[in-house]
């Protein structure tokens, strides 16, 4: 039940009317009716980050399984394979969510929120993690392998990510993403 209501946070957060606009801007609408639209798609993304390590159907299946819970999905309806949901993030490619980040990360602390402020000015912290990514050749050029004690470097190519947070929140409003030698 807490995985449902977990998703439903995602709903609060990118509200349907923002993730339609941010698709029309990026021309990212499907050409014709689909299992996946384009709008589940960038929420199953998002749902993809939030159970991060599950199964790309499990994570699905938890996503359809709170809007049957609360009777918002047709109940015949059968969760794609995997290559059809890789298939639809492909569809997707990476402008909406981008563009929806940018739209949605704002700063959220009021003046009450403790730990958000020094006198008028907000604080703010820099942080970064490297991640690994699939072990491809585009990956590799563009990311790199961390150092290791064999010819080819680590294991997996890994890319940086490092972010711009509010202190008192920890709400996310900037990120960067770059090779794992930045």
């Amino acid at each position: 039940m807490s995985d449902y209501l977990s998703l439903g946070v995602i709903g609060r957060v990118y509200r349907r009317d923002l993730v339609d606009e941010v698709i029309a801007e990026t021309r990212s609408k499907e050409r014709r009716a689909r299992l996946l639209p384009a709008r589940l798609v960038v929420y199953y993304v998002i749902a993809l980050a939030l159970f991060f390590g599950e199964a790309y159907e499990e994570v699905m299946r938890k996503m359809i399984g709170g809007l049957r819970f609360v009777s918002a999905w047709e109940r015949a309806w059968r969760v794609p394979t995997p290559s059809a949901l890789c298939q639809a993030r492909q569809r997707l490619g990476e402008a909406p969510l981008r563009r929806l980040f940018e739209q949605a990360a704002v700063p959220l602390a009021t003046p009450a929120t403790i730990g958000a402020w020094l006198g008028r000015l907000r604080l703010m912290a820099i942080d970064g993690v490297t991640l690994d990514v699939p072990d491809t050749g585009d990956n590799e050029a563009a990311f790199g392998r961390p150092g290791a004690r064999t010819p080819q470097g680590g294991a997996f190519p890994q890319v940086r990510v490092v972010g711009l947070g509010e202190c008192g929140t920890h709400a996310i409003l900037a990120a960067e993403l770059g090779p794992i030698a930045t």
